[in-house]
């Protein structure tokens, strides 16, 4: 009898995990750049991320100090006056993807510096294919929502308005 319910265990176990992709290189970009100043872009390819198809609840983990930009000055001052990356190492997001028809769209939380805002529905590209889930998007948020400062002095330098995307290419787990 042990024997037969540990095998159901683990069947259940088998099942339910069919429908979960993850992936651990995912890739989030951001943009606050303004016309005819230096580009203020970075890059993060190590991003975590799990979807879950049953349910289609999705999740990304981003660690802060892994963006990259190519201006080393400038990501040493995002990292420690903009982001402050040791006190907030980490960025989440939270939400669930839709399903309508022929589009596909994603809602939820994004937390960052220690603040969290809503996403309203954005649309994304979805695909699944031999066992491969693709997702990409992008979205706007203020810097302000999320309690970051820019200085006066380069104010005219930085948007407040920052372009987040994303792509994920997620394999079945």
């Amino acid at each position: 009898m042990k024997s037969f319910v540990y095998l159901i265990a683990l069947l259940s176990l088998n099942i339910f995990s069919q429908a979960k992709y993850i992936t651990k290189t995912g890739s989030v970009n951001f943009e606050a750049s303004v016309p005819s100043f230096e580009e203020v872009r970075a890059k993060n390819n190590s991003v975590t991320a799990i979807f879950n198809a049953e349910n289609s609840e999705f999740a990304a983990l981003v660690l802060v100090k892994g963006f990259r930009f190519k201006n080393a000055l400038m990501e040493e001052h995002f990292n420690e006056n903009y982001a402050e990356s040791t006190k907030f190492p980490k960025a989440t997001f939270k939400g669930k993807i839709i399903h309508d028809s022929n589009e596909n769209w994603i809602e939820g939380t994004l937390t960052f510096h220690g603040k969290s805002k809503r996403i309203q529905i954005v649309p994304i590209t979805y695909s699944l294919d031999n066992n491969v889930v693709e997702i990409s998007g992008n979205f706007d948020v203020n810097a302000s929502d999320f309690d970051i400062k820019i200085p006066k002095i380069v104010k005219n330098k930085i948007s407040e308005s920052v372009n987040v995307s994303f792509v994920f290419s997620l394999k079945l787990n």
